[in-house]
């Protein structure tokens, strides 16, 4: 009998090889295949946009939409079959609208149509939109359902549809705050039809890999212009941990346009704001300091919210991904929002066109509550953001010239579950008084609240944001270069060990591929998509190696090994 579901797109994979009765995000077999679907469908759009782009047809709004249902398949983003089933719907809409107006522009152009109505992904249709269709379907387009594909092929082929969902999570927040890219879209396109290319080998998906990553530092430029033209370059700041009285809603997740617009609708409300996780860098953009009942953080990584969202008391919003099964305590007060969902959550619906997203019923719900239970009380800065990093630049060269600082190291990327996590607390603990870690995304959570002290005023610490905020990181290194007169970032005193979790952190990984950055080490684990001949590649071709003990790691990576 088949497995219900096989997954292996994220850190927590069953055993590093899969989940295959469940999701260890909690991910039901019925989500997971309804994701494989939708995955498969999105390539029959792209077959017919790829098509219709070289006529010059385009649909814009399906472009976008082809982003959006990918960045609804990130893991711990979506969990509702329901809202699958509607995108499901909505991507076979736009592949016949997109299939039909190519098919006349062909008529045009050459007096025929196009040959044949495409592959199954380009064509297939339901008899209904029952689950059981869907569902039966579904078990013939998964991962694994191709039984004679071979295994470096679907290795790499899975590598570039993982790194495009991180590109689709960062465009879609783009493009909410005005800041497009149309290439991008068309590229996510090219690229989800070049997995289904059976003429395309290893060779070739492995230059489409560092494709990949170069569009994904494009997109993470993309964002980084959106925000700060929306919001202000971050600054260092200071953010309280503690709760002050008075009733509070929780944000979580990635989308500062929905924390800008909650924090609007909140004044003179009587009702505090806090953040939570990836939201905690939002306090060091000048836009959001402006507003006095912005408050502070509230816990730390995304997987200790069971605990913190019980004890929170008042609404949560959770923006994007990184959404735990909720416990019932708290269930009826997690309201998701964008891709996010889950099944007996509330949601809350998109904007309408010149319009904020209404945020009443949380307010609303948040003005009956008690104060949050106070946590820990402390403050903790963030704000390195590549803006103030680069103001800095002197003072940092000065250092490396003196031998006050010896070592940069990089401990981006997420936080999960493991024990083995530890990993990179005990190697914050362990780096001599010399180096300084330079950290996005929630990784940071493992060691942001240590007194790590600084050098010559310079914080050992540097906190640059969220996870997409790594694109700092990078233009860190390429300052440096550039003030070093290097051509080769590999030259600088810079090591990275970073951590990952889930497909946003897979493009940031690729990026740095793109870079030609090497010695990258990578954990808890390496990704259990890539196969035995894949990982000997990225080790061959850029030494990309596990993370390993401690104290050997912290050696090395202090010696540039």
């Amino acid at each position: 009998m088949p497995d219900p579901m096989f997954c292996f797109q994220c850190q927590e994979a069953l055993k590093n090889t899969g989940c295959t009765v469940r999701g260890l995000c909690g991910k039901s077999p019925e989500v997971s295949s309804l994701q494989d679907l939708l995955v498969y469908l999105l390539k029959g759009i792209s077959f017919w946009g790829t098509r219709g782009q070289k006529m010059g047809v385009t649909h814009e709004e399906t472009n976008l939409f082809v982003a959006k249902a990918l960045f609804a398949t990130i893991t711990n983003a979506n969990f509702d079959a329901d809202r699958f089933v509607e995108l499901i719907k909505e991507a076979i809409k736009r592949r016949e609208s997109l299939r039909e107006d190519a098919q006349k522009k062909c008529m045009t152009l050459h007096g025929k149509p196009c040959p044949g109505g495409g592959p199954d992904w380009a064509s297939w249709q339901p008899e209904s939109y029952a689950l059981d269709v869907l569902l039966a379907k579904a078990d013939t387009v998964g991962i694994m359902s191709d039984g004679t594909l071979d295994e470096d092929i679907r290795s790499l082929r899975e590598l570039i549809i993982y790194g495009l969902k991180g590109i689709a999570a960062y465009t879609d927040h783009a493009y909410v705050l005005g800041e497009e890219d149309p290439e991008i879209l068309t590229f996510i396109q090219e690229m989800l039809e070049a997995t289904t290319n059976d003429k395309l080998g290893a060779e070739g998906l492995t230059a489409l890999v560092l494709k990949t990553g170069e569009m994904g530092l494009r997109t993470m430029n993309l964002l980084d212009r959106a925000n700060t033209g929306a919001y202000g370059h971050p600054e260092p700041t200071q953010v309280y941990l503690g709760v002050k009285p008075g009733p509070g809603i929780l944000v979580s997740g990635h989308d500062l346009l929905d924390l800008e617009e909650l924090l609007q609708q909140t004044q003179g409300t009587g009702v505090n704001v806090y953040t939570h996780g990836e939201m905690l860098p939002a306090h060091a953009y000048p836009a959001f300091k402006k507003f006095p009942h912005f408050v502070g953080n509230y816990g730390g990584s995304w997987w200790q919210q069971r605990e913190e969202f019980e004890q929170f008391g008042g609404p949560i919003l959770m923006t994007t991904n990184c959404i735990v099964r909720p416990k019932d305590s708290y269930k009826d007060r997690l309201f998701t929002s964008g891709q996010a969902g889950y099944p007996g959550c509330p949601h809350i619906p998109e904007r309408e066109p010149g319009k904020q997203k209404d945020f009443s019923t949380l307010i609303e719900m948040a003005k009956n509550a008690d104060s949050p239970v106070l946590l820990e009380e402390k403050s903790i800065t963030t704000g390195f953001a590549h803006h103030t990093v680069l103001e800095h630049a002197p003072e940092i060269v000065n250092a490396i010239q003196s031998g006050d600082i010896k070592r940069f190291v990089v401990m981006g990327g997420c936080d999960g579950r493991q024990p083995s996590r530890q990993y990179y607390t005990d190697v914050a603990q362990a780096l001599p008084e010399d180096a300084v870690i330079l950290t996005a995304g929630c990784a940071k959570y493992r060691y942001n609240k240590l007194d790590l002290g600084s050098i010559n005023g310079i914080p050992r610490l540097l906190d640059a944001g969220q996870c997409n905020d790594s694109y700092s990181l990078i233009r860190t290194a390429q300052a440096l270069a550039e003030a070093f007169k290097s051509e080769d970032v590999n030259e600088l005193p810079i090591s990275y060990d970073i951590a990952w979790y889930e497909q946003k952190a897979v493009i940031v990984l690729l990026a740095l591929l793109h870079l030609g950055i090497r010695k990258i080490r990578l954990g808890p684990t390496l990704p259990a998509f890539l196969s035995p001949n894949v990982i000997n590649v990225l080790v061959n071709n850029f030494d990309l190696m596990p993370i390993g003990e401690v104290e050997k790691d912290v050696f090395a990576m202090m010696s540039g090994a």
